[in-house]
C-alpha cells in the first residue's frame, strides 16, 4: 500500500508540474464551455441581428418598424441609410436588412388585392442564417396583415413541453463538456504518457524493482480519477455560477459514471500507447481517435441530427453513452433504475477495453 499511495501521489505532483496539462485537462474545457455558453447557450439559442428602414416615414410605417423592434429572437435596429446598410451587410456586421420603401402606407390603402411589399436583403454566403432570418420576417409581416384586417384565427396551438424542464443550450452542452474532457485528458494523456515513458526506460526501471504490475496501474487509475473528478466539479462550479447550470439528479450517479468513463478511456489510452511504437506516433493515433468521437459522440450536436445511416455506428460508442447519461442525470434528473443500460454498457466497455489493453501492453 506504501507503494501504491507513494506512486499516486508522484502522479498527481507530475499533473501539477505540467502547465501543459493543467491548461488543456482543466483551462480549455472551462474556456470552451465558456465561449459557447457565450455565444449559444446562454439564454436563446437562435439571435438574429440586422436593421430596419423607414423611407416611407408614415403612421403604418411606424408600426413596422415597432413591431420589428418588438422581435426578441430578431433584433433590428434602425440604419440612416439603405446603401450604409447594405455595405454592412456585405461586410458581414449585419445579418439582414429590411426597407419599408417609400409609398408603402399608399400601397397599403389602395388595397385592391395587390398587398404592400417590404424589401428584404441578406447574404447568400451565409444561406442558413438567411432563410432564418426571412422566415423570422414573413412571420412579421404576417401578424402585421392579420392585425390591419382584425384577423381572428379559428385554430392556435398551444406547445407544452413533455418535461416542463426549461433547458437552454448550455444545459445541453456542460454534460458533453465533462464527457469530452474525461475522454481526451484519459486517451490522450495515457497513450502519450505511457509511450513516452516506455521509450524513456522508466517502466523497464520499474519492472526491475520490487513494483508489481498491478500497484501501478492501481496507482495510474487512483491519480486520473482524482484529477476527473476535480475538473467536474471545477467544470459543474463555472457552469453555474457563469450560466445558472443545475445539477438536477443525484452526485453519487454523476460520480459513477465519471468513474465509468475514466475506466474506458484509460483503458482504450493504455491500448495506443501498447500499439504505438513511439511517443511520437501515439498522439496522432489518439487524436484519430479522439476527434471524431468528440463531434460524433452526441457531445455538442444531438445524434438526431446526425445522418441516419451513421446513427447506430453513433449509438454504439462510449462517449455518446457517456455524455448521454451525464445529461439525463443531470437535466433531468434521472436515477440508475432509468440508466442501468447504460451504466451496463459502459461496464462492458471498460472490461474489453481492459482485456484488449492486458494483452497489448508492454513494460519494453
Amino acid at each position: 500500500m506504501k507503494a501504491y499511495f507513494k506512486l499516486t501521489l508522484a502522479q498527481l505532483r507530475l499533473f501539477s508540474r505540467n502547465r501543459q496539462v493543467l491548461f488543456f485537462s482543466l483551462i480549455f474545457p472551462i474556456l470552451l464551455m465558456a465561449a459557447l455558453g457565450s455565444f449559444l447557450g446562454n439564454g436563446n439559442s437562435v439571435n438574429l441581428n440586422g436593421v430596419v428602414i423607414d423611407q416611407d416615414h408614415s403612421e403604418a410605417s411606424k408600426k413596422v418598424v415597432e413591431a420589428f423592434r418588438d422581435q426578441k429572437t430578431l433584433k433590428l435596429d434602425a440604419a440612416p441609410s439603405e446603401q450604409e446598410a447594405l455595405e454592412e451587410l456585405k461586410r458581414g456586421d449585419e445579418q439582414l436588412v429590411v426597407v419599408v420603401p417609400e409609398g408603402y402606407s399608399e400601397q397599403l390603402q389602395a388595397g385592391g388585392g395587390s398587398p404592400a411589399k417590404l424589401k428584404v436583403y441578406y447574404d447568400e454566403k451565409n444561406m442558413a442564417v438567411s432563410q432564418l432570418g426571412i422566415t423570422f420576417v414573413n412571420g412579421v409581416a404576417d401578424g402585421i396583415s392579420k392585425s390591419i384586417v382584425h384577423y381572428v384565427p379559428a385554430v392556435t396551438v398551444d406547445a407544452e413541453p413533455l418535461q416542463s424542464l426549461g433547458l437552454r443550450y448550455i444545459d445541453f452542452l456542460v454534460p458533453g463538456i465533462v464527457a469530452m474532457m474525461i475522454m481526451s485528458n484519459n486517451l490522450n494523456g495515457v497513450a502519450g504518457q505511457i509511450a513516452s515513458w516506455r521509450e524513456r526506460g522508466v517502466l523497464r526501471r520499474m519492472q526491475s524493482t520490487t513494483l508489481k504490475a498491478r500497484t501501478f496501474i492501481a496507482a495510474q487509475i487512483t491519480a486520473r480519477l482524482l484529477l476527473n473528478g476535480t475538473q467536474a466539479v471545477i467544470v459543474l462550479l463555472v457552469a453555474r455560477l457563469m450560466f445558472k447550470v443545475k445539477v438536477t439528479g443525484s452526485w453519487p450517479l454523476l460520480l459513477l459514471l465519471v468513474i465509468l468513463g475514466t475506466l474506458v478511456f484509460m483503458s482504450i489510452g493504455f491500448i495506443i500507447a501498447g500499439l504505438a511504437k513511439t511517443p511520437e506516433s501515439a498522439g496522432p493515433i489518439a487524436g484519430l481517435i479522439s476527434f471524431p468521437l468528440m463531434f460524433l459522440g452526441n457531445v455538442f450536436f444531438p445524434v438526431k441530427n446526425m445522418p441516419s445511416f451513421l446513427q447506430p455506428f453513433v449509438k454504439s460508442l462510449p462517449i455518446t453513452h457517456l455524455s448521454d447519461s451525464l445529461r439525463e442525470v443531470m437535466n433531468v434528473g434521472t436515477g440508475f433504475g432509468g440508466l442501468w443500460g447504460n451504466v451496463l454498457l459502459l461496464a462492458a466497455w471498460a472490461v474489453a477495453a481492459f482485456t484488449v489493453a492486458s494483452f497489448t501492453f508492454k513494460w519494453e
